[in-house]
């Protein structure tokens, strides 16, 4: 059996050629690279292609080789989360390339498998469609995306054996296993290296043969270089938005597995019970019985260095990033529940690009649009300028076609019923000639009794 030689963070930088493509793992920051990208950045290394879910947080990981100007172009599903990366788009000191979050893992796993790419729903009609083949089968659209590969790779683990298995932590798994088959040369840090016989085979989820070197992980909140809190802000939710989060809840039925995104639909998280008997789906890689910590978002700490706790849901499983977005595009969630921007007479969504702003952050919103049985839309029902967002035509930049099953704004239920466009409630204090003025689009009136 090979012996993975164990390397430092510096020996691991020098590795890096200039010019090189480079993925590193990561949701955010729970499962990041961080020792090895900052490494990184002290060595200067330029002109690098940068692939994953986005470049880190500002001046952190993949964030300080964007800020050092060592990146040319940035290949993922999210950039919005680093204000940074938005202003070196438009100041043209870097190239972008979008693609959903969903598309994104699954050019990993297609990389790493030897396989040229894949055919996929999400995005057709889009954006992202645009200069991709498209082909219709059993006549619905798919775009073809080829598969990603990359000169080295950094993932983070939580275990590994001196044959180079890997185990990680809950939802630090995210993208790691897959980039950890997609490079030529893979470079991992972990928490603890262990001889090899002290991991349980059946638990690695990284076989040694994809590892080329291992680093020895020192690393706390206090080295990231931040004062992150995990306290909750207590920051109570208005009224009209609690009023929509339980009306979507009301929804949800034993049973259902949900995902919830961002804003309002976060908020039904706090309303959910083990009585509702709802499993949560997260789109880093979490199934469980809610309720859930940080619901739709990561269930772990970004660096755990044995100061806080961690914890799992009971009878949660974890997974990956690929078969997350799997469980979305092969129709294993019941019920999707998002914000959204307009939704028009035709059932389609726009909900992830902002009037104005530079089209960079996609993450897993068109897989879930597309893949869930069930899309329920939570928005206000006008936007700051009293406009509607229930409109005719989508003017914005498309999510999806045709996908939404209803909308819950602050006013207003309305659902499709044989593709039509109707209102069936009022929610308290909004009166029909309120939502009649203030909805652009065409729409059938059938109000429930009580």
């Amino acid at each position: 059996m090979k012996t993975v030689p164990q390397i430092t963070a510096v020996e691991a930088a020098a590795l890096v050629p200039e010019g090189a493509v480079l993925m590193a793992g990561g949701f955010g920051m729970t499962g990041n690279p961080v020792h090895l990208l900052n490494a990184l950045a002290e060595r200067g290394t330029g002109n690098l292609t940068f692939i994953g879910n986005n470049v880190g947080e500002p001046g952190l990981g993949g964030g300080r080789l964007l800020r050092n100007g060592q990146l040319k172009k940035a290949i993922g599903s999210f950039f919005t989360s680093n204000p940074e990366a938005v202003k070196a788009y438009q100041a043209g000191t870097i190239e972008i390339q979008l693609i959903p979050q969903g598309s994104l893992a699954e050019a990993l796993r297609a990389g790493g498998a030897g396989i040229a790419g894949f055919y996929t729903p999400t995005g057709a009609g889009t954006v992202v469609a645009e200069s991709t083949e498209t082909r219709t089968f059993d006549g619905q659209d798919y775009i073809f995306v080829p598969g990603l590969t990359a000169d080295v790779a950094f993932v983070r683990a939580w275990r590994a054996d001196t044959a180079g298995n890997l185990v990680y932590r809950m939802t630090e798994r995210n993208f790691n296993p897959l980039m950890a088959t997609a490079a030529r040369l893979v470079i991992a840090e972990v928490e603890e290296i262990v001889p090899v016989g002290a991991l349980d085979p059946d638990a690695i989820h990284t076989p040694g043969c994809f590892v080329d070197y291992l680093v020895q992980a020192h690393m706390s909140l206090e080295d990231l270089g931040t004062s992150a809190s995990v306290e909750a802000s207590g920051k109570k939710a208005d009224e009209s938005r609690m009023a929509m989060a339980r009306r979507a809840l009301a929804e949800l039925h034993p049973g259902d597995v949900v995902n919830l995104g961002i804003g309002i639909p976060t908020l039904v998280a706090d309303l959910i019970t083990p009585q509702h008997g709802i499993t949560l789906h997260t789109e880093n890689g979490m199934l469980g019985v809610g309720p859930a910590p940080q619901a739709g978002g990561a269930l772990d700490f970004p660096v755990n260095a044995g100061k806080q706790p961690v914890t799992a849901l009971p009878g949660a499983a974890y997974f990956d990033s690929a078969d997350s977005f799997a469980m979305i595009r092969g129709g294993h969630v019941d019920v999707a529940i998002m914000g959204g921007l307009q939704v028009d007479e035709q059932a389609n969504l726009a909900n992830w690009a902002v009037p104005g702003q530079p089209l960079l952050g996609i993450g897993g919103a068109m897989d879930l649009a597309s893949g869930a049985r069930r899309l329920i839309i939570t928005m206000t029902h006008v936007d700051s300028k009293g406009r509607p967002k229930i409109v005719p035509t989508c003017t914005l930049p498309l999510t999806a076609q045709a996908a939404v099953s209803m909308v819950i704004t602050d006013w207003a239920v309305f659902e499709f019923v044989d593709g039509q466009l109707t209102l069936t409630e009022l929610l308290p204090g909004a009166t029909l000639e309120q939502v009649r003025a203030g909805t652009s689009a065409r729409f059938v009136e059938a109000l429930r009794a009580g």
